[in-house]
């Protein structure tokens, strides 16, 4: 029969390893105000992800609006793999993959040219890196920093299958008729930036 100080003690194991894998703050080294201004990006991006808000800023403003999409993912994420440098498992190398796709996605929407040839392959890699990535920091940490993988992996999913979704249930139509099915992808991205900001500022 376990006595008092053996279940103290084995209470006190499961909270220090426990506390080895809670990550609720990263130090990414960035200032206050670039974390900021990439998530006031990411709300920006979420404004202009309203399909006819998307449509004129694609035909009118393809450049701003691809630096508008792609300026806070990179911060972010630039931020969250510098902090995650000192944790026992920082994951870098997923980090820069899905670094150098957020910016490969830039260029396509920069340049509506090059988007019908290559857009769907990059479109299709970031599901394929996203997905397993954020399950991966889901599993490995605990805090802030897993709601962070959660969030990634339902933000491209979501971000992918609800268009798909929306074209078959409703088709081509955009405005009011389809504000159903867009606002889950505006909603999901308010919501990603929100956990990564938590984790990068103190």
């Amino acid at each position: 029969m376990e006595t008092t100080q053996q279940k103290k003690a084995i209470i006190e194991m499961a909270e220090s390893i426990e506390s080895q894998y809670r990550v609720d703050y990263v130090d990414s080294g960035l200032p206050r105000w670039l974390i900021e201004t990439a998530f006031v990006c990411y709300l920006l991006q979420a404004a202009i992800n309203w399909a006819p808000l998307m449509h004129w800023t694609t035909e009118h403003a393809s450049l701003a609006s691809a630096i508008i999409q792609t300026f806070g993912v990179l911060v972010m994420y630039f931020g969250l793999m510098r902090g995650m440098k000192p944790l026992y498992s920082p994951m870098t190398l997923a980090w820069w993959i899905v670094i150098v796709l957020n910016i490969a996605g830039f260029l396509t929407m920069a340049i509506p040219a090059i988007m019908y040839s290559v857009g769907l392959p990059i479109a299709v890699s970031l599901m394929v890196v996203y997905l397993p990535f954020g399950c991966a920091i889901a599993f490995c940490y605990r805090g802030r920093l897993r709601q962070v993988g959660i969030w990634m992996a339902l933000y491209i999913l979501i971000s992918s299958i609800i268009p798909v979704l929306s074209y078959l249930l409703v088709g081509p139509e955009s405005g009011l008729a389809n504000l159903p099915m867009e606002i889950p992808t505006i909603a999901v991205i308010v919501i990603y930036a929100l956990v990564q900001r938590r984790v990068l500022v103190k």
